[in-house]
């Protein structure tokens, strides 16, 4: 007789600015349809909706969060101006994140949870699962030159999604058996039809190639990949993002399917 065991099952969550409101949506459909998260991991944007939801379980309350912001409350954050190393000094975006989540350290946390961020002294990624978790997604989130940087110990972090912009390999050595990657960059250039390129573009789409490229390397290893259809999404979504995140949830309810086979068949042979 076939003994039974579910597989326990991680999420990598993605880097990519407003996009990563979609984040919520594929939690949405994931708790609607009963599939367990075991494990998270999070780059940047990723980190944050990670996080916050390691830490309450509770997907509506964040994205109420999310689409409760006036323009007045979400610029707010932006008016804290640094004078070295980024425009912003960063204080502000994680008394923010302490108000959603607490002083909450990750042994507290309700499912494990890494934040990724990188070293900009040396390149590499550095994955944080101890200590403070609102100092840690602040770290993951930190654009180079928009936000200063977090130093800590010799480490000088900045944005996770610079080094490891879906963070599948970090998930998997979490323990998780079955590993769902949501992949933010994958959409960009499905949408790229414009044949103008000014002096912006060239810079903006140059930095979306190294990633695109990147994030496709990341996702290999993963057994479900999810690609909300975003396209270029702006900064103002993180005032008005409904439709961000609906995209994540028609993205992840179209892959459900393909996800409960795959949990039955690794169930029956794991």
């Amino acid at each position: 007789m076939a003994k039974f065991r579910r597989p326990k099952i991680g999420l990598a969550l993605g880097s990519g600015g407003a996009k990563g409101l979609s984040h919520i949506g594929v939690i949405k459909v994931l708790e609607e349809n009963n599939i367990p998260i075991d494990f998270i991991a999070g780059a940047s944007i990723g980190s944050a909706v990670g996080g916050f939801y390691a830490t309450n379980k509770n997907i509506k309350k964040i994205e109420g969060i999310a689409l409760s912001n006036n323009w007045r409350q979400t610029l707010s954050l932006f008016f804290d101006p640094s004078l070295r190393q980024g425009f912003l000094n960063g204080k502000k975006i994680k008394n923010f994140i302490e108000n959603v989540i607490g002083k909450i350290n990750f042994k507290d946390l309700k499912i494990p949870f890494s934040a990724v961020a990188t070293d900009m002294k040396t390149g590499d990624t550095v994955v944080i699962n101890e200590d403070e978790v609102a100092l840690a997604i602040r770290a993951s989130c930190s654009i180079p030159l928009i936000f200063k940087p977090v130093k800590l110990g010799s480490k000088l972090l900045v944005d996770g999604g610079l080094s490891l912009p879906v963070p599948v390999s970090v998930v998997k050595k979490m323990g998780a058996d079955l590993v769902i990657a949501v992949n933010l960059d994958a959409d960009y250039f499905a949408n790229n039809k414009d044949s103008s390129f000014g002096f912006y573009r060239m810079v903006y789409s140059s930095t979306k190639i190294s990633r695109h490229h990147l994030s496709s390397s990341n996702i290999k290893e993963a057994d479900i990949v999810i690609n909300p259809k975003v396209g270029r999404v702006g900064w103002n979504k993180f005032i008005d993002g409904k439709s961000v995140i609906l995209t994540g949830e028609k993205a992840m309810q179209s892959s459900i399917p393909q996800l409960k086979e795959l949990i039955y068949y690794k169930s029956s042979n794991g």
